[in-house]
């Protein structure tokens, strides 16, 4: 096999990076990186952050080295839209003018469907915290590469509190499920060609459950739980998916994505 070189895109600034460390033992983009060897050893895995300056010029004068991009999950929120989040919007839409397989994961869509005039907001049907339960595969979801031998409903590692509401002209809605209509979608915008989830198929729950401890504090606050015994009985929930979410089935996405793109 020719040498294959993804890009990965961390989806987090330094001080959120730090958290991703200690609850879940790597940053978002460390996590994914691995995950990638893991599935295909032979790959060459560089990671790059938007909001370094010099590593965003670095990617895009080499652009055509990488046969794959990845931007990872994150902990921003488009609506601040700081000067951060305007330089991740800004480096997908410089992506886009490359011919390029982009795989956007849970902020990572986010902001690829920002870039590509979709719009995301605040989801207006609670969070998902830790875990996605039923999400369902829809007919042309059915017939897209990414879902390739995925169970038609299932149920996957998650985190988010803001949903992409509108999906860029032309984008195929693969899955939805009571949380978020928008699961999982494919487009293009530019030259590239984007399959985009709201879910982290590169996340084990027991890191899920990391977070959501790391978390836990705001989140009571917030009162995305009324209180500790709620939260409680919610971790017990994702700890009885553990049990039944084996590798193959959680990576199923990502392991499709990385064959197009090697054998295509």
């Amino acid at each position: 096999m020719k040498d294959i070189n993804i890009l990965v895109v961390e989806g987090n600034n330094r001080i959120d990076s730090e958290v991703f460390i200690k609850a879940a033992g790597a940053t978002a983009a460390d996590n994914l990186k691995n995950l990638l060897i893991k599935i295909e050893p032979s790959l060459n895995v560089e990671i790059i952050n938007p909001n370094e300056d010099e590593e965003t010029k670095y990617a895009l004068e080499n652009m055509t080295k990488f046969k794959g991009i990845v931007f990872t999950g994150g902990a921003m929120r488009i609506n601040d839209m700081t000067d951060e989040i305007k330089k991740h919007i800004g480096f997908a839409s410089n992506c886009f003018k490359h011919n390029k397989e982009i795989l956007a994961i849970c902020w990572g869509l986010q902001v690829c469907a920002t870039a590509a005039g979709g719009k995301v907001v605040p989801s207006k049907n609670g969070a998902h915290i830790g875990v996605a339960c039923d999400v369902e595969i829809n007919y042309e979801g059915k017939n897209n590469l990414i879902y390739k031998n995925k169970k038609n409903i299932f149920t996957t590692p998650a985190f988010n509190f803001d949903e992409v509401i509108k999906i860029p002209d032309g984008a195929t809605l693969l899955s939805s499920d009571k949380i978020n209509n928008v699961m999982g979608i494919y487009f293009e915008s530019g030259n590239s060609k984007i399959w985009g989830l709201q879910y982290h198929p590169d996340y084990e729950y027991s890191q899920m459950i990391k977070l959501s401890n790391a978390r836990k504090e705001k989140l009571l606050n917030n009162k995305i739980f009324k209180d500790d015994l709620e939260y409680q009985s919610h971790i017990l929930s994702i700890k009885k998916q553990e049990k039944k979410l084996d590798f193959l089935n959680r990576t199923c996405e990502v392991k499709n994505w990385l064959d197009h793109i090697i054998y295509k």
